[in-house]
């Protein structure tokens, strides 16, 4: 399952992210994974969340970040929760490229049980209707 937490800057979507991992390594029997770009969250995930900073793996492009969702996957069948913070930044702005993540990420998890959940610094009427409908 995929999600969205959409919104222009400075309107919670990372506090709200947050909360959704705490949620998550509360109730998950697997591995609860956050995806960032730099290091801010450093202090706010708990230990018990792997926390990854994109920059350190050259992932710069909507496409990039699909291979590294996946290998993440691939490698790790215990994980049941995905977090992304700053996904538009992650894909260089690119919502056209965002939204085919989208569409090629909810493929590839019909065979794997996965959550996934992407905070998006934009307005939602900015995103298509089939993208928009997954806003939370």
């Amino acid at each position: 399952m995929i999600q969205l937490i959409a919104g222009v800057k400075g309107t919670g979507k990372t506090k709200k992210l947050l909360e959704m991992v705490g949620d998550a390594l509360k109730t998950s029997n697997g591995d609860v994974v956050v995806i960032e770009k730099g290091t801010k969250l450093r202090f706010d995930v708990s230990y018990q969340a792997r926390l990854i900073d994109t920059d350190e793996y050259c992932v710069t492009d909507a496409e990039s970040l699909f291979g590294f969702i996946a290998g993440i996957v691939a490698s790790n069948s215990d994980v049941t929760d995905l977090f992304v913070d700053g996904t538009l930044k992650i894909c260089a702005g690119d919502i056209p490229a965002f939204e085919a993540l989208v569409h090629k990420l909810h493929t590839f998890l019909t065979r794997h049980q996965v959550n996934v959940v992407f905070t998006v610094s934009a307005d939602p009427s900015q995103l298509s209707d089939g993208v928009r409908e997954l806003v939370i």
